[in-house]
């Protein structure tokens, strides 16, 4: 099952029998909101902090997988998750009202594929039938973290991201109608001393290079195997970069095939507020469980590679003036007749 040097083959190909997405009021206003299950009117949700709303999305999306899937909270064997806030506490205080088997991840931005990964090793072994697979994030409680409360107003360079107001989940089975997914490429850290907290996707560039070309090479492949390639959430900068640095290890990867979540999910109109496009956790895996597995189901794409990005700083290595260690998870989703 593993194919080169870090690369896994899912002989079983694990299916996606169901998804779910869920936004907030800014995602209601961008290009892919008919692609999203649920779209909320405020950033509270009803709930008395920022924390909770975020958690309450990760629910929503959970549940509205499970029921789409024709299951039941019971029917799952384990639940895989990650976020961006303080020990994954939206994760696992999700997994505390599933009620289910959990394993708490922690890869940034990479979450979405890392869960969707390991759940699909988890299933190809049968050592489980139906693994849900999730993350989520919040803008207006990230940005507190990691950066400043909104509310500050502080100014932003053009290089920052918008953290994206989603939660994303994808429900895994043994079998199913549905896409498969046929292999991942686990991705290693890659440092090259950036510190800037609002350069993510300069900071996260050499990373997706660096799983793409692994994937690549391990399965002797080039980009003619794919319809789309998706990285997480580089954004304008990080998106250029990635381009250039495809182009110096000889790798042509189409401009209309190579794309990035941080692109899609926000419009030309609000730009303003996104700056260099789209990042959070949530990013990805809204865009990947809703826009782009629906026009897999229109047939309009056959097969995609997402490579989701993730920088893993903290505030406590940034006030110790830590670079920013970055990794990126690839996952091939595929259409098979």
């Amino acid at each position: 099952m593993l194919q080169g040097h870090q690369t896994w083959v899912f002989n079983n190909q694990p299916t996606i029998i169901s998804t779910a997405t869920v936004g907030g009021p800014f995602e209601a206003e961008g290009p892919l909101a008919n692609d999203f299950d649920l779209l909320h009117g405020d950033l509270w949700l009803g709930q008395d902090s920022y924390e909770k709303a975020q958690k309450k999305m990760l629910e929503e999306a959970c549940s509205r997988a499970i029921e789409k899937g024709g299951l039941q909270k019971q029917d799952i064997q384990f639940f895989l998750a990650g976020d961006l806030l303080n020990q994954i506490i939206s994760s696992s205080f999700a997994a505390r009202t599933m009620a289910t088997p959990f394993l708490g991840l922690y890869g940034a931005c990479s979450s979405s594929m890392e869960s969707l990964s390991l759940g699909a090793l988890i299933v190809n072994s049968k050592a489980g039938n139906y693994v849900l697979c999730g993350t989520v994030s919040h803008n207006a409680a990230v940005e507190k973290q990691f950066r400043y409360p909104n509310e500050y107003g502080a100014q932003k360079p053009p290089t920052a991201q918008w953290t994206a107001t989603a939660a994303g989940v994808a429900l895994l089975a043994a079998e199913g109608e549905g896409p498969k997914i046929t292999c991942a490429t686990i991705g290693r850290i890659v440092d090259m001393g950036i510190t800037d907290p609002y350069n993510m996707g300069g900071a996260m560039a050499p990373a997706a290079v660096d799983t793409i070309t692994a994937h690549f090479r391990d399965l002797r492949i080039d980009s003619r195997e794919y319809d789309l390639i998706a990285t997480g959430d580089l954004g304008r900068v990080g998106h250029e970069i990635a381009g250039d640095l495809l182009k110096k290890h000889n790798i042509d990867i189409p401009a209309d095939i190579f794309t990035d979540c941080g692109l899609l999910i926000y419009g030309p109109d609000q730009q303003s507020e996104v700056l260099a496009g789209a990042s959070g956790c949530g990013c990805s895996a809204a865009v990947t469980y809703g826009h782009l597995l629906n026009r897999m189901k229109r047939r309009e794409l056959r097969k995609i590679l997402i490579v989701a990005t993730g920088a893993l700083l903290s505030p406590l290595s940034y006030q110790q003036k830590e670079s920013i260690p970055c990794i990126a998870h690839a996952v091939s989703i595929e259409l098979i007749q």
